[in-house]
């Protein structure tokens, strides 16, 4: 096998020691040294599959971001069962659980990994492919008519991730649990979603508005201005 490229058994092997010495020491830990170690490996047997640490860090973090969203595409498959705020609540609070956490944080401190997480990104695996799963069961549950018909999809999904993302970030010690702050997150954005027993409620409360604007318009009596001569006899 030609140099640089990985055996995949020592390839995992080296990648689930990465993850036990991120969960342990954070990103600083993350060493050619700490992860053989912790392998239990010589430092050799990492540089003979990945040219050095760098490689070897974005490989870990690219397999890593598409285990997880291999965990997302499963979600439109949930569409028709349980409840949207049920399946959204518990799929985003799956996606940002400790492992996603550990990439945020040692992508926060080598942003250089960082390119495996835009959001336009075309590798599989990426932020975007996420949000497309996300999009994707919002729309099958929009054919099933369990949230309005003029559901914008695409943002909704940027939406709940960007808002979760956040949440995630700015997380303080002794906040309140993590599904438990989703579940708020998802119900606030479901309820705008909720088609309600007459249909599209998007639809129905701006023809209400509108017509409440002609009905006080019409019906709101005349007022001469200030000095105006009132209408005379035979007017």
């Amino acid at each position: 096998m030609p140099r640089g490229v990985a055996i995949p058994e020592v390839r995992e092997q080296l990648f689930a020691a990465a993850d036990r010495v991120l969960a342990r020491d954070g990103p600083a830990g993350l060493a050619t040294r700490a992860v053989t170690a912790e392998a239990g490996v010589s430092n050799g047997v990492l540089h003979r599959h990945f040219r050095d640490l760098d490689q070897f860090l974005a490989s870990f973090v690219a397999s890593r971001l598409q285990a997880i969203t291999d965990g997302a595409a499963a979600l439109p498959g949930r569409a028709g069962h349980g409840t949207v705020t049920g399946n959204l609540t518990e799929a985003t609070a799956a996606l940002f659980g400790p492992g996603a956490q550990a990439l945020m944080s040692l992508v926060a401190t080598r942003p250089e990994l960082g390119l495996a997480l835009e959001h336009d990104t075309d590798d599989a695996g990426g932020l975007g492919d996420i949000e497309r799963h996300f999009a994707a069961y919002l729309d099958a549950e929009k054919n099933l008519g369990r949230i309005r018909p003029s559901a914008d999809t695409q943002t909704l999904a940027f939406t709940l991730l960007g808002t979760a993302h956040h949440l995630v970030i700015t997380r303080r010690a002794g906040a309140p649990d993590l599904q438990q702050q989703v579940r708020r997150i998802v119900t606030a954005l479901v309820a705008g979603m909720d088609p309600g027993p007459d249909g599209d409620p998007g639809h129905r409360n701006e023809h209400d508005a509108s017509e409440r604007g002609h009905r006080t318009q019409r019906d709101r009596p005349g007022r001469a201005g200030r000095g105006a001569r009132p209408p005379g006899p035979g007017c």
